[in-house]
């Protein structure tokens, strides 16, 4: 019976790299489909809304706690076939990473050291150094609580964009449930796979926060966008071009949030802006989610009156109205 595996009051706070947020008023580890099925079918029955949580990265949670059931995703089987690689939802990212460059797999290097699971990392099409999830995904199979079927997606049916997915839409939030994903990657020689590893886990472990955060807070900008939004900054954005901080077309939020509102180093409670990269937000000690969300308003506030820039949060909230 579903009923017994089910928990009352488990902190969530440890399971996320904020270290923030209350209790599960509900909580079930899922390891198998059957149990997926039956606890969506409970929390129906008993009325209570669903709430997914992959590896507790890029989300913050409400002190108050989660109001329903928090389904947390454990399937965490990784199976090799060829260059295509089965992933349960629940694998964590590096340790995919490690296991697929060990077998001269290439793709996946920009994601050594991500916090956080596989599924998550799909919802989010996360994606650094000018790569991303989406282009090594060949299908995600997901559960529809909604007619309580498993079906597989196709990466085009999956409406990846620039850190969005079909699975980041309200109107499917928690109705379309990662559940599996494959992986298509290509052959490389391991030398190649190997400088790349250091070279990204270098760059983190110089350029990121030590202390709890939720990773990046808020999306990167397109220059182009951002020129047209705000001609007063042109020059500035030429300037970090011939710089080299402009890839792809793209510049980071934390080029906002440091060099045009000089916010690094902000505090408000005990969140603050990092001073290794300012699109991190990390907890100081015992920052509350209150703490996080009114530094996260003034910083938008910030951007919008001097310089008329919305920054769009890439975290997740859960727990919130």
């Amino acid at each position: 019976m579903i009923d017994s595996k089910i928990q009352k009051n488990i902190s969530l706070a440890p399971m996320t790299t904020f270290k923030i947020g209350g209790p599960a008023k509900f909580y079930i580890e899922i390891k198998t489909k059957e149990d997926l099925i039956e606890a969506t079918k409970w929390a129906e029955k008993n009325k209570e809304e669903v709430f997914i949580l992959a590896g507790g990265s890029n989300v913050l949670i409400n002190d108050k706690g989660i109001n329903g059931l928090i389904i947390k995703i454990d399937n965490d089987e990784i199976v090799f076939k060829g260059d295509r690689i089965e992933c349960g939802a629940g694998a964590n990212l590096t340790r995919i990473v490690r296991q697929v460059t060990s077998k001269n797999l290439s793709g996946l290097e920009w994601a050594i050291n991500i916090p956080g699971t596989i599924g998550g990392a799909v919802r989010g099409n996360a994606g650094a150094y000018g790569d991303c999830i989406k282009n090594s995904i060949e299908t995600v199979e997901i559960f529809n609580s909604k007619n309580g079927k498993f079906i597989t997606l196709s990466n085009k049916d999956c409406e990846f964009n620039y850190r969005e997915s079909i699975f980041k839409k309200i109107e499917d939030s928690h109705k379309k449930i990662i559940w599996k994903v494959i992986l298509k990657l290509n052959k490389e020689n391991q030398e190649k796979i190997n400088e790349l590893i250091i070279k990204y886990s270098g760059h983190r472990q110089k350029n990121q926060p030590k202390l709890p955060s939720a990773g990046c807070v808020f999306k990167n900008f397109n220059v182009a966008n951002l020129r047209e939004e705000s001609p007063r900054i042109a020059k500035l954005i030429d300037e970090a071009e011939n710089e080299g901080r402009v890839k792809n077309g793209m510049i980071g939020a934390g080029w906002v949030i440091d060099n045009l509102l000089d916010l690094k180093g902000k505090k408000i409670g005990d969140a603050k802006v990092s001073l290794e990269h300012s699109n991190f937000i990390v907890n100081t000690g015992k920052a509350s989610s209150e703490d996080v969300i009114t530094l996260i308003s003034y910083i938008k506030q910030q951007s919008r009156s001097k310089f008329n820039i919305q920054l769009q949060e890439e975290i997740q909230y859960l727990g919130f109205d």
